[in-house]
């Protein structure tokens, strides 16, 4: 029965490249001192009455390499815009223009770059975190299948799972160490 025994790798990888994803998606959400769009993502705006992304409200535009603008579509939801980046902790002073909600990029200081690289050092650990998880759950299908399962095929598959592991954890890190880079650069 065990013979039979094969673990779905593909579906364990694809797994573990939704934590490389959502650490991507994380990581996008530092700021380093220049404007992206991709910042405002996790704000989320009470409208009408649930929680609504600040790009289903409004464009997000980045007409400079310092400043994010906010065309937002509804006149009632200007202000509501305007709290939820005040109350976001991205540390931007939003200014406004009408419907137009204007968010200058200030310079970071030595020591914000620090604190981000420690946030962005925290996000790399959740990931990791993630696929060590998802390890253990493809180990754990494996020493289900272990009666009637030769040693060696027990050992291929667990080889197979940790090495799938290895390269994921590198990937984690390469991805810190260059964003870490980003946000330590003047």
């Amino acid at each position: 029965m065990a013979d039979d025994f094969e673990l779905d790798t593909d579906d364990l990888a694809r797994r573990m490249d939704g934590a490389i994803a959502n650490l991507r998606t994380e990581f996008a959400s530092l700021r380093t001192g220049r404007a992206s769009g991709s910042m405002l993502e996790p704000i989320m705006v009470d409208a009408y009455g649930s929680p609504t992304p600040i790009n289903q409200v409004g464009t997000v535009n980045v007409p400079e390499p310092r400043m994010v603008t906010i065309n937002v579509w509804d006149k009632g939801l200007v202000n509501k815009v305007e709290k939820a980046i005040r109350e976001s902790g991205l540390g931007i002073n939003p200014q406004m223009n009408g419907t137009i909600i204007m968010l200058p990029i200030p310079e970071l200081n030595e020591e914000r770059r620090r604190e981000l690289t420690k946030v962005a050092g925290s996000y790399a650990e959740s990931a990791r975190v993630s696929i060590r998880n998802l390890r253990r759950d493809g180990m754990d299908q494996i020493k289900k299948a272990k009666d009637g399962m030769s040693d060696d095929d027990q050992k291929f598959w667990e080889s197979s799972v940790q090495e799938l592991t290895d390269a994921h954890i590198k990937l984690v890190d390469d991805t810190l160490e260059t964003k870490q880079a980003e946000i330590m650069q003047v």
